[in-house]
């Protein structure tokens, strides 16, 4: 009798670690993506604040909003799959499509990231050690 309520025991525990995992993955997640949206705010606060005096200025503004509303979309599709029901074929079909959108945004969004950090918004580099290496 105590193997088999040993047995029920663990299988519970599994269950729970599993959903605990997924929870926690899924907040660390979001954590990211608001540290990103967060960095993305700072760095057009940055921008707006050099003003035209930034070598790439117009191409910055362009890409850090671009950034900014990827992510502010894939964040509302993500919102509008959740309420999606996926036990009915013809909305786990839109489901699926909207997962495809999502995934465009974010990879779009990514790439828009790390074209700005090649065009002279690198952390790792204060503005003012950039402006003594200029001759």
């Amino acid at each position: 009798m105590a193997s088999g309520l040993e047995r029920v025991n663990e299988n519970e525990m599994k269950a729970m670690d599993a959903n605990r995992y997924a929870t926690k993955k899924t907040i660390a997640q979001g954590m990211l993506d608001i540290a990103l949206l967060t960095a993305n705010a700072s760095q057009l606060k940055y921008i707006l604040q050099v003003g035209e005096q930034h070598q790439f200025y117009k191409l910055m503004l362009i890409l850090i909003s671009l950034s900014i509303v990827m992510q502010v979309a894939a964040g509302l599709l993500l919102v509008i799959q959740s309420l999606i029901n996926m036990h009915n074929a013809k909305d786990r079909n839109r489901g699926f499509a909207i997962n495809h959108f999502i995934d465009a945004f974010i990879f779009l969004s990514v790439f828009c990231d790390i074209m700005k950090m090649n065009f002279g918004l690198d952390p790792a580099v204060p503005q003012s050690d950039v402006e003594l290496l200029k001759p």
